[in-house]
């Protein structure tokens, strides 16, 4: 348990920077403006993820959800490179982490089915 807020805190970390990384650049605004709003439209996903998995236990719905969100989170991955491969390379230990997220509410959904 006590490893979950301090990955969290660094995957935030990251995701800020990489953020940051992508709002700085001389890339072409519109092309800055999409790569942001999927990472807005991820954090609101991840956002909404712990209400759907602790508070309801909708196990199911909450994986569904989790590949959402991890589909967006590599759509943001690649909207980033095409700007800065840094802020790209950044969000991948993000993408890893759903990964291990995702089998974990997987296994969880089968445990308790």
């Amino acid at each position: 348990g006590w490893l979950f807020p301090i990955v969290w805190t660094l995957l935030y970390i990251l995701m800020g920077i990489s953020s940051y990384l992508i709002l700085t650049s001389e890339a072409e605004q519109g092309q800055i403006d999409k790569a942001i709003s999927i990472y807005g439209y991820q954090l609101v996903v991840n956002f909404l993820w712990p209400t759907f998995f602790f508070n309801l236990e909708w196990y199911l719905f909450s994986f569904i959800w989790l590949v959402l969100l991890w589909i967006l989170v590599l759509i943001m991955i690649l909207r980033f490179y095409q700007i800065d491969k840094r802020a790209a390379w950044l969000n991948v230990p993000y993408l890893a982490w759903l990964t291990f997220a995702g089998y974990l509410n997987f296994a969880i959904w089968i445990l308790n089915a």
